[in-house]
């Protein structure tokens, strides 16, 4: 998408890798959010690292500007920068806005790209920047680098020879740091780095680089006072030709120990272009901090004055690269294969006919990968925050019945999402099948203390489920299946201290902790709806491992439950709790263990006042009643509730919860997330009929971005279509730029991991299905206003490319890996179909309805594209 003007103030693009933190690009190309340390930095510059660039003709500067547009207000200064840098003095200097700038910017987002073109009428050429980090579903590796890739376009449109000078310049941000310029390979860098141990939890370097030839570069600015080193800094840079080097790194050694100053340098490429003609120069910034530790709760250590030393662990990037160097020149040599297989998937999503808004939804969200939200811990496992705060990550632990909403790594990095199963199982598992839904860093620091929660724990099931279908990895299922099966008769063991499902009716029953942070007691769809699906899943496998009396069991418990629910549950409209709010004694029974306030059971939710039990649904309609079915349309696991009921739960949902007229005129005490005239779905609400609890479910009044996605999903696959993209409108409306960061949905904190729920959406639309232990994949595409043509996305375990349909003919691309097949379904073949595979026709299949059958497996890769003309 373009922004433009004062729609790209808010904009922070992440450019890093996969668990390496990232540096973030704003709209008017500033480097801002230096989230580089292994830990959030929200609103931080790092001195005053920024690209610059001038032109020159007949040995005379024309025109020299910082490749920054205006600076947006507000003018007044930052509240949280220290005295004399603060609110209060202004814009900060670091921001580079006192310079020559560019007048407008225009920033185009299509993750994982961003583009800016730098526009003023005074510079005599066309600016143009290019930036990115490999992103390459299924090459997690390359996806990792921790690096910010720069490509600088310049046309000169003049009548005349003009040498440009593109300079990048960066502050050293190390204790005692050293700058220091090499050549490696024909790569010109300048190397960032200090003398401090390398096992030192503030150890680390950078570097900056460019494989252009004809470079100069400043190791370091002048050294003054005030603000002596801005000021030689540009009279030297606007100063015809080349940069002249300057270092202090044989004397004045003491310097920084006396000084709170940064040194910068500079890394400067020439590049003399004829009139008409373009060239382009490469840059790039990495980074090495190898050193993790657990600073957010972590007993033994009290921070970075703490006299202990706390224990640490390697970053994953650091057990590939050595150092910043390393991984600047494996970036630039292999720049070209990286580039290319980003722009491949890039292409591929953007390719897609469907709706702009769900194609912007699904793109912005996948960047949270990308950010201090997620970490790869030393053997290269996955670990995720939910969220950002503005200098930590926000609830620890890959929380389970967060990451339950997001669809994005299970399908762009199987293999990454796996580890967080494995993680699970062998860390957060109690002896008697409970799970923590937090997993403690450094690994092995003992299970976190609190009660298992039934959507986490269930949804971990239904997850090793989906696992096991997109990559078809029996032997990584078999590994699990005896926790798995622990995991689900959790529900009803004798030492459920919350007795989930004490009389084994599959139905949930007792006290069941979930994601909105507190309890619900009593029978409700909602989390019911997770263990029914996960009954239903741990049938299937069993079956396959031929355990057919566990098969049984888990069905029969299953089908029981389901009618159950379906029959006492849905009050005609939708799917409620079934709860006697003035029944004190429903709390007694659990009056012992800890709740996440820290009070006693009937502290917590027991209302004297109104004689009530607190924070329950009731006769609410809450957003994920039926959210066990979205994941089961997005699992294949087929029906958990029955379907006319979910639809009318949906419709319901869509009447009540979504305030199609804007909040300006609803009441919301909680956090505020959508206000004014922007439309969401809130969490909970009670239409007058129905009777509102005194103190109603925590959060009730809030639009969470993650759970508004999967109801609009929902909606989709159900066939509300209309009102599903309405919703998905509204989300990213308020994400427009200018309100809030298109590439920052926020919810507990920035960044949060379930706003990736919206890759579902590829799913809904293409109506994608998938079975890699039987070689199965199939779509039914939902076609728009009698749309012909479509197109969309796909990936799993072995490879991910594009699936068409037009004019009678579907057309089954890969672009990445080679995926083998046995069966295709497709829900539009009517009479008997032709299939080829790479143009020459196969007649080894038989059709059974809207399912192709090979009579031996057929292979899909990048060279032979599979059609089907029906």
């Amino acid at each position: 998408m373009l922004y433009k003007g004062e729609k790209t103030r808010e904009i922070s693009f992440p450019l890093g890798g996969i668990g390496t933190g990232c540096i973030g690009l704003a709209g008017d190309g500033r480097l801002i959010d230096w989230e580089i340390f292994n830990r959030p930095n929200k609103g931080s510059y790092n001195g005053f690292s920024h690209f610059a660039v001038k032109a020159e003709m007949d040995g005379k500067v024309i025109d020299a500007r910082v490749m920054c547009g205006d600076f947006q207000p507000p003018y007044i200064g930052d509240l949280h920068y220290p005295n004399f840098q603060g609110f209060g003095f202004g814009v900060n200097r670091y921001s580079m806005a006192g310079l020559p700038h560019f007048k407008e910017t225009e920033f185009n987002g299509e993750f994982p790209f961003a583009q800016i073109n730098f526009i003023h009428e005074r510079f005599p050429g066309s600016i143009k920047m290019t930036a990115f980090n490999p992103f390459i579903p299924l090459n997690d590796r390359d996806s990792s680098i921790p690096a910010a890739f720069f490509e600088i376009e310049i046309t000169n449109v003049t009548q005349a020879s003009v040498t440009y000078t593109v300079a990048l310049s960066l502050t050293n941000p190390l204790k005692e740091g050293i700058n220091e310029y090499k050549k490696v390979d024909d790569i010109n860098m300048v190397h960032l780095y200090t003398n401090l141990s390398d096992d030192d939890i503030n150890y680390g370097e950078l570097c900056i680089a460019t494989d252009w030839q004809d470079i100069s570069y400043q190791e370091y600015w002048y050294r003054g006072r005030w603000f002596d080193n801005l000021e030689k800094y540009w009279r030297d840079f606007t100063s015809p030709g080349r940069l002249t080097n300057r270092t202090y790194r044989k004397e004045n050694d003491s310097y920084l120990q006396n000084s709170s100053t940064q040194d910068t340098c500079s890394l400067v490429a020439h590049i003399p272009i004829e009139p008409g003609d373009s060239k382009k120069v490469r840059f790039i910034i990495t980074w090495h901090f190898p050193n993790c530790y657990n600073y957010w709760s972590d007993k033994t250590c009290e921070g970075d004055s703490c006299c202990k030393k706390p224990r640490t662990w390697k970053n994953y990037y650091s057990t590939i690269f050595n150092s910043a160097i390393e991984s600047a020149v494996y970036s630039l040599k292999n720049w070209d294969r990286l580039y290319l297989q980003t722009l491949a998937f890039k292409e591929a999503l953007f390719s897609s006919t469907l709706p702009p808004e769900v194609i912007d939804a699904v793109s912005a969200n996948i960047s949270i990968l990308k950010t201090p939200t997620c970490l790869r811990l030393e053997d290269g496992s996955f670990y995720g925050f939910e969220g950002c705060h503005c200098d930590s990550g926000c609830c620890e632990g890959s929380c389970t019945h967060v990451w339950n909403y997001a669809y994005a790594l299970p399908f762009l990095f199987p293999k990454l999402e796996r580890s967080m199963r494995d993680l699970d199982f062998k860390y957060n598992q109690r002896e008697d099948g409970g799970m923590a839904f937090r997993l403690l860093l450094p690994l092995g620091s003992g299970r976190w203390n609190f009660r298992p929660c039934v959507d986490g724990q269930m949804g971990n099931i239904i997850k090793v489920y989906r696992d096991w279908k997109i990559s078809g990895n029996t032997q990584w299922l078999k590994q699990h299946w005896n926790a798995v099966k622990k995991a689900l008769e959790f529900a009803w063991s004798d030492s459920n201290e919350d007795k989930w499902d004490i009389d084994r009716d599959g139905v949930i029953e007792g006290r069941q902790h979930h994601t909105l942070d507190m309890e619900l007691f009593g029978p409700n769809s909602w989390l019911t709806g997770f263990y029914l699906a996960a009954l239903k899943a741990a049938a299937e496998i069993a079956e396959y491992f031929g355990e057919k009396d566990k098969s049984k069991e888990y069905m029969a418990l299953f089908s029981k439950g389901k009618e159950w629910v379906d029959n006492n549950l849905f009050n005609g409209e939708y799917y409620h709790q079934l709860v006697d709010l003035k029944d004190r004694s429903v709390l007694e029974r659990f009056d012992k263990g800890s709740t996440l306030t820290g009070d006693s059971v009937i502290e917590a939710y027991w209302d004297e006042e109104a004689q009530e039990i607190k924070y329950q649904i009731g006769e609410g309609c809450g957003i994920d009643q039926v959210v066990a079915q979205w994941h089961a349309n997005l699992c294949g696991l087929g029906e958990i509730f029955d379907r006319e009921k979910t639809k009318k739960a949906l419709a319901s949902i869509y009447k009540y919860n979504f305030k199609k007229d804007g909040m300006r005129d609803f009441f919301n005490p909680c956090r505020v997330f959508c206000l004014n005239d922007e439309r969401g779905v809130v969490i909970c609400e009670w239409p007058s009929h129905r009777k509102r609890p005194a103190v109603p479910v925590t959060y009730a009044q809030e639009t969470m971005n993650g759970f508004e996605y999967q109801v609009a999903c929902h909606m989709i696959q159900e066939g509300m279509v209309k009102e599903g993209l309405e919703i998905v409108k509204a989300i990213r409306d308020r994400y427009d730029g200018y309100k809030r960061n298109p590439w920052n949905e926020i919810e507990c904190g920035s960044n949060y991991a379930r706003s990736m729920a919206s890759f579902a959406l590829l799913l809904a639309f293409s109506g994608f299905e998938y079975d890699m232990v039987n070689g199965m994949i199939g779509f039914s595409p939902i076609l728009i206003d009698g749309i012909k043509h479509f197109k969309s996305f796909w990936s799993l375990e072995p490879a991910w490319g594009v699936f068409e349909l037009h004019n009678g003919r579907a057309i089954l691309k890969v672009c990445y890996g080679s995926l083998k097949l046995k069966v295709f379904r497709l829900s539009v073949l009517k009479n008997k179909s032709a299939i080829s595979i790479n143009g020459r026709r196969t007649d080894e299949y038989r059709q059974e309805g809207d399912k192709i059958i090979f009579e031996n497996w057929i292979s899909v890769d990048e060279n032979n594209p599979m059609e089907v003309i029906f």
